[in-house]
């Protein structure tokens, strides 16, 4: 299903870019525009997670590492092969997952996280983040945030390119073109938040653990700034927890579901949980 409705995103972002090339250019600039969506489609397919760990500087850990042992155990856990571990230097705690499916999937989590969470809320945590593994979320998710920060740099080219005849569609260009790709990110179902943290609950097995750990993120990501985040707003989606707060616009790229909700179904599993499988992440 995931497939599909990644098939169904990727032609929504090329039909959007094809329409600011007619904006700027008729004719001609469909063309053009219909090529570069094509290459941009596949480049974002194949390189799309690539990209995105660029973009925050993030760091592999291999074995060594304690968050590489936890994700070791957690991948057990699921029955999903060992993804790459990630270390990003950021003081706001927050994590994310990303690759094209299970057998290329990454993690990633944040220096501020490693040192605000005990090893257990770090567990629930990953847990989290190895469920949109499990459930094929992150190729969605990450093409996503590729396209849709493409098309929001394409309004801000468009000014480059603004003329008398063209001067309307540069406009609509500038200031709907990005909206419409804020829209079309917002698309991803908020339910794929409360499934990963149902999911990630039962892989770690100690739901209290995660609905502890989104208590304190919620509260750091709403004071530490994500520099990162804020200058690449289309990849907010891809946290488990919101990163922005700082800029006016940042309202427009809210894909999370209300933090109190994703905690209270968290306290209420752990009311429900049978007693722990043994193990230090159950």
């Amino acid at each position: 299903m995931n497939f599909f409705k990644t098939g169904i995103l990727l032609a929504a972002m090329t039909a959007l870019f094809m329409a600011c090339g007619w904006m700027l250019g008729g004719e001609g600039g469909i063309i053009i525009a219909l090529a570069v969506a094509a290459g941009m489609n596949v480049f974002a397919w194949w390189n799309s997670d690539k990209i995105v760990l660029r973009t925050y500087h993030a760091r592999e850990v291999g074995p060594g590492h304690s968050l590489h042992g936890i994700v070791a155990q957690l991948a057990g856990n699921a029955g999903l092969p060992m993804p790459k571990v990630y270390i990003i230097e950021n003081d706001q705690p927050n994590a994310f997952a990303t690759g094209r499916n299970p057998e290329n999937a990454s993690v990633a989590a944040t220096t501020g996280l490693l040192r605000g969470l005990t090893d257990m809320e770090v567990a629930g945590v990953m847990a989290h983040e190895l469920a949109h593994v499990k459930n094929r979320d992150t190729l969605t998710m990450t093409i996503t945030a590729t396209i849709a920060g493409a098309i929001g740099m394409l309004g801000s080219f468009a000014m480059f390119f603004s003329n008398r005849r063209n001067i309307i569609g540069t406009l609509v260009v500038m200031f709907v073109a990005p909206f419409a790709a804020s829209l079309v990110q917002m698309a991803i179902s908020r339910s794929r938040e409360y499934e990963a943290d149902r999911i990630g609950a039962e892989i770690c097995g100690h739901p209290d653990w995660l609905a502890d750990a989104l208590y304190k993120m919620a509260t750091g990501a709403a004071t530490i700034e994500n520099p990162e985040a804020e200058d690449n707003p289309a990849t907010a989606h891809m946290f488990i927890v919101n990163p922005l707060h700082t800029r006016a616009m940042d309202g427009l790229f809210s894909t999370h579901p209300p933090m109190g909700e994703r905690i209270q179904r968290l306290r209420e599993m752990a009311g429900q949980a049978p007693a722990a499988r043994g193990g230090p992440w159950g």
